[in-house]
């Protein structure tokens, strides 16, 4: 009985396959033909539901042959509904065609929703930018595991970044240009920096979950500011919609660093902003009571989680006339690094250094970023609008940095476990902030024959380092234990107070008519920029130590923690007379004339921008400086060419050629002398601006819905590079200092290629840079001089890369996307070659940083009710940072560290832990 219902129920299962059919379709967008990803498509009758996937793609399997309804639907498109017939063995592709839903209001016409955030989106605006661009879109930034903008940076081709201490991205270079060479917008609007002494942005500034898309510039137009050789970074934060929409994320995680040792930290409440000499006058002379005890005040416990969140809110008012976005951001993290720093020295005729000492170094850092942004829009009809920018970016970093450093000398024995110790801790807290607030118009007469656009800008950065306090006692290991001593003999203790900020003053003008040329376009363009900047800057510095009767007291007998000590402060006026006090001047106009061809193969921009610059300082309080103050004035003819030819619809062919500058940094043309931890370092008046010729040209290819082949090369040749080098004192040789100088001509070239594809649930995400650069600057080497036996030191000229210039960047993401189960994952992978870290005095030793590979991972699962979960894991692999020199001396191989290897000599280690986190997101709309 049992084999009949088996066959039985065989033959009915054949029976019911037989006429089994599935369904496949493709919904497309109907204006650009791209594919639409996520798109929701129900069956009816049985009534069943998918989303397209990361192709377009959609598929029904086991259906009944017959009659069936289809209903695709999207945000920001109009639903479509089609009844068709099922058959079996029916090969059809369906193919579903969306229009736009646009709200048409007294001739103002509103998007639904912003496609721009989107990756279908960020494709469009690549393949019909003038300008060679890459973009990352807004979702890709939210699904990422990427919590700033700078870390978002790296997954772009041709970019890698320099790390700040604690292992974060900070610093974006772009195709082998240090980042001096880049310039940073916000919605297309310069914004200053809150650096001392140069002009680039730390991006780490800037909360990644603020913004609607990121835009890397790797060309320029006559339209655009004329200093950016390297490329330009451009924020576009977040936009109003067409509705009512909530966007909100809390998350918390840990620094796997910290599983494995303390927290440090420091009381930073009662910090003093203000120096001494600033609360009473120059003449005052400062006691220890002026100063904070709680700088000195080290605590070491279990930090607590890390805290993530943002929340953005918009709607549009008045018959969708007046559009409003809020949002915000605060992220409050502990981060820190494991560090061994090897110090060196050449000796005598040596070829390589000799390692002098060792210093192993932790870093705590709590990090309190905070980001606020706000855009209201008016549009009065369809040809005259308004819209009012504000962003604010604050980021506060408490950072205590323990040092013991090992010095190898004749007591030195690690058999026995012997040493001359000196302990170091720094307690230091800065807050740096930018600000913008910018008012822009657009404006329509004659049809949309004549356009206006202006924009009137305020900007202001500020750096602010109060109380930055280090101390630094003697100490000694014997049979492997080690204990402090007393104080160091010179400046035990140091405080020091260091702010700058900018204040900018711009307006922006740019005017275009339209000449119709039968089926041709003809755009004829002119404009220009005025900006006033105002630098201020401010150094003050404090020694302090014991007593006569004190200096020989020992930590644990004499006193048991450094708030009980009695300093005398041996400088009571203050060291105020620095040239970091100083106001600048930067004055720069600009205008340009440009024109935009179009036919339906060929696209053609050209034109010429001219800038003039004023830049100007004047010490403070100057202390025999030959150049108390200065100014450097010059004006640049920026010519540039930009063209694309159409191969197909979805193919073209981009080149382009544009001259631009870099100017020098505030500090950097100051003279004088800045005593930093490990180096001196002096500002050169007689540094100039470097001017370069840079060639693109690229074949680029956009098959589908959010996928691209681009590939592309380079050249870049710059007259007068800046670049910083170690010198020998003219008049003392045994002095060397850090400083900027101009170097001849250099070369930079290459080629990229990046690469999106699709595969229904499975996406891949490559791309990869080959950068080339040469630049000669002058070395010191050291002979016998053959008449006198003495040593002698010669310059000799050396080619080597440009500083921070890795030979290859490599980028790879597999990604994994269900839209109907509401899952996205992604493992993303970042490979940068070898770079110099620091150029030396000496030939061939500079010191180069490793190659490593960052790998990090995300995943979000979102429910219907517009809830998901998130994690994200960055620095999965904990890839140290590690320089070296590649030679080595004999003599280090005494230190048995196993610090020689492979014919490299390593000379620095830092590493920064895993950082987890998960979290909970809202969206409404």
């Amino acid at each position: 009985m049992n084999k009949l219902l088996q066959i039985l129920f065989l033959l009915l299962f054949c029976a019911g396959t037989a006429n089994a059919a599935k369904i496949k379709g493709h919904v497309y967008d109907k204006q650009t033909g791209e594919a639409i990803v996520g798109a929701t498509v129900v069956l009816e009758n049985p009534r069943r539901i998918t989303n397209t996937g990361l192709d377009g793609t959609f598929e029904f399997k086991g259906l009944s042959v017959g009659k069936a309804t289809v209903t695709v639907s999207y945000i920001t498109y109009k639903t479509i509904v089609k009844t068709f017939v099922v058959e079996k063995d029916d090969n059809d592709h369906l193919k579903f065609y969306l229009e736009s839903d646009a709200t048409s209001l007294d001739d103002v016409t509103i998007k639904s929703n912003s496609v721009s955030s989107t990756d279908q989106g960020a494709r469009r605006l690549e393949k019909n930018a003038t300008q060679l661009m890459n973009i990352i879109s807004g979702r890709s930034i939210e699904i990422s595991p990427d919590l700033t903008v700078a870390n978002v940076m790296q997954r772009v081709s041709g970019v890698s970044l320099e790390r700040n201490s604690n292992g974060d991205g900070q610093y974006a270079i772009l195709r082998g240009m240090d980042k001096r060479y880049n310039y940073t917008l916000v919605n297309g609007v310069k914004i200053p920096s809150p650096d001392n002494k140069y002009r680039y942005v730390p991006l780490d500034l800037f909360p990644s979950d603020l913004l609607d898309r990121l835009e890397v510039y790797k060309t320029l137009t006559p339209n655009l500011e004329g200093d950016a050789i390297g490329g330009a970074v451009n924020m576009v934060m977040k936009n109003a919609p067409g509705k009512f929409q909530v966007n909100a994320n809390v998350s918390s995680g840990y620094n796997q660093l910290f599983f494995n040792r303390s927290f440090a930290s420091f009381k930073s409440s009662g910090i003093n902003f203000k120096s001494p000499y600033e609360i009473n006058g120059r003449s005052y002379n400062a006691t220890q009571n002026d100063f904070t005890a709680g700088t000195l005040d080290y605590k070491y416990k279990n930090p607590a989680p890390n805290l993530i969140g943002s929340l953005s809110v918009s709607q549009r008012f008045l018959d969708n006339r007046l559009g409003v976005v809020l949002a915000g951001s605060y992220q409050n993290t502990y981060r820190g690094s494991n560090s061994t720093f090897y110090n060196t020295a050449v000796n005598g005729t040596d070829a390589y250094s000799v390692i002098t000492n060792k210093s192993y170094r932790e870093f705590s850092e709590q990090q309190q970023r905070t980001g606020l942004h706000s855009k209201i829009d008016y549009a009065f009809n369809k040809n005259h609008q308004l819209t009012l920018y504000n962003v604010y970016v604050n980021l506060k970093n408490q950072q205590l940095r323990d040092a013991v450093t090992t010095t190898f000398n004749g007591v030195y024995n690690p058999t026995l476990g012997n040493a001359e110790l000196v302990y170091n801790t720094r307690s230091r807290l800065t807050e740096q902030q930018i600000y913008n607030s910018t008012l822009h118009g657009d404006h329509k007469f004659f049809d949309d024959k004549f356009k206006v656009q202006w924009s009137a800008v305020y900007s202001s950065a500020k750096n602010d380092v109060p109380e930055n306090t280090s101390i630094s006692l003697n100490g000694i290991e014997q049979n492997f234990q080690r204990k402090r001593l007393s104080l160091v003999n010179t400046a035990p203790v140091n405080r020091r107070w260091e702010r700058n900020t900018d204040e900018d003053l711009a307006g922006y003008l740019d005017l275009t008519y339209r000449i119709s040329l039968g089926k041709d376009k003809l755009d004829v363009m002119a404009g220009g920029l005025y900006r006033d900047k105002q630098r201020s800057s401010f150094f003050n510095n404090y020694t302090l130590a014991p007593n006569a009767a004190d200096a020989n007291d020992v930590y644990g007998i004499d006193f048991q923690n450094y708030t009980d000590l009695n300093l005398v402060v041996t400088n009571p006026t203050g060291a105020v007379a620095n040239p970091l006090t100083y106001d600048a001047t930067e004055k720069i106009g600009a205008g340009y004339g440009m024109f935009k061809y179009n036919s339906s193969k060929l696209e053609l921009i050209g034109g010429v921008r001219v800038e003039h610059t004023n830049q100007g300082y004047n010490l403070l309080f100057p202390a025999g400086e030959s150049a108390p103050n200065g100014k450097q004035i010059y004006t640049d003819v920026l010519p540039s060419l930009t063209g694309k030819y159409f191969l197909t619809d979805k193919a073209q062919l981009h080149a382009s050629y544009y001259r631009a500058l870099n100017r020098p940094g505030f500090y950097e043309i100051v003279p004088g002398k800045v005593i930093n931890e490990e180096f001196q370092e002096r500002g050169n008046p007689n540094l100039k601006r470097a001017l370069a010729d840079n060639f693109d040209l690229r074949y680029e290819l956009f098959p589908g819905a959010s996928e691209q082949l681009l590939v592309g090369t380079f050249y870049k040749r710059i007259k007068d590079p800046i670049e910083y080098t170690f010198q020998a004192d003219a008049t003392r040789g045994q002095d060397i200092y850090y400083t900027p100088g101009n170097f001849g001509t250099a070369n930079n070239y290459g080629a990229e290629v990046d690469y999106i594809k699709y595969f229904s649930k499975i996406g891949i995400k490559a791309n990869y840079t080959y950068t080339h650069s040469r630049i000669t600057t002058p070395k010191t080497t050291r002979t016998i001089n053959p008449t006198t036996g003495d040593i002698q030191a010669i310059s000799v000229d050396q080619e080597r890369p440009l500083y921070g210039q890795s030979e290859h960047i490599a980028n790879l993401s597999l990604l994994f996307k269900d839209t109907k189960k509401r899952l996205d994952i992604q493992v993303a992978g970042a490979y940068t070659g070898p770079r110099i870290n620091t150029v030396s005095q000496f030939l061939n030793n500079d010191l180069w940083q490793e190659g490593f590979i960052q790998m990090d991972a995300s995943a979000e699962k979102r429910f219907k009710s517009g809830l998901s979960v998130f994690i994200k894991a960055n620095n999965i692999l904990n890839t140290p940072t590690k320089l070296f020199i590649k030679g080595t001396n004999p003599e280090n191989d005494k230190i048995k560290e196993d610090l020689v290897k492979d014919g490299r000599t390593l000379v620095r280690s830092d590493y920064y832990g895993q950082n987890y986190l998960i979290g909970f997101r809202y969206k409404f709309n």
